[in-house]
């Protein structure tokens, strides 16, 4: 039998199993897809957005380095800078002490390492959900259809007895489609803890880099504006 004609036959448990891991199946794909342009988009972005950023600091542009910010929506780094920018731009005139003004543009650089990470950690949780979940789910599918297949050749109190090789012939599709919801869960999460693994070493080098940005930045502050 083909896949088709084993959810086909298969009980209304190994369908019901079925159709649940193939729904998580498509579910990580799509977040897979998802986060692999997302964080691609942020790593091209920022390549493009921080000789502009950097000049314009040196240059005093505080305006020009904003703008860049918000036209690289993309980039996690534009992302931190714009909040530091904005940060500085409201309250330089109340902070008078330059101190309490870098402080202020630090705790919004930090809020906004924070929700970046967030952001990107969104939907990997999903991931690792799939990745232990789906071979659970498979087995349950396993043995309630191999439950099905001896039930099958259980003999009958009020029948005749049942061959041995009629049993046989009877248990084996069953025991296949038990098999087969196995194979499912496996399918769904294999790939699902792979990418879970690949995109939390994304994240953290993500992280990384919006760490080493926000001390780096800071520092431009205080030579570039409160001298």
């Amino acid at each position: 039998m083909n896949p088709l004609e084993m959810f086909i036959q298969a009980s209304w448990v190994g369908k019901t199993v079925i159709v649940i891991l193939t729904g998580l199946s498509i579910y990580s794909i799509a977040v897979m897809i998802d986060k692999f342009r997302s964080y691609k988009a942020a790593r091209n972005e920022s390549l493009q957005f921080l000789p502009i950023f950097v000049k314009n600091l040196r240059d005093g542009n505080f305006q020009g380095a904003l703008d860049a910010a918000r036209k690289y929506k993309k980039s996690h780094i534009a992302k931190v800078v714009s909040a530091g920018l904005i940060e500085y731009d409201n309250d330089k005139v109340e902070l008078k002490d330059s101190h309490d003004l870098v402080g202020a543009v630090g705790r919004a650089l930090d809020r906004a390492v924070s929700l970046t990470s967030a952001e990107m950690k969104k939907g990997t949780g999903g991931l690792a959900t799939i990745g232990s979940s789906a071979p659970f789910i498979g087995l349950f599918g396993t043995v309630m259809g191999i439950l099905f297949a001896f039930l099958e050749i259980a003999p009958d109190p009020n029948g005749p007895p049942r061959p041995a090789a009629a049993s046989l012939t009877t248990v084996g599709p069953h025991i296949a489609e038990a098999l087969f919801a196995t194979a499912i869960g496996l399918v769904a999460a294999i790939p699902a803890v792979m990418a879970y693994n690949y995109f939390t070493r994304r994240i953290r080098v993500l992280r990384s880099e919006m760490d080493t940005f926000e001390q780096d930045y800071l520092n431009i502050i205080k030579r570039h504006f409160l001298r």
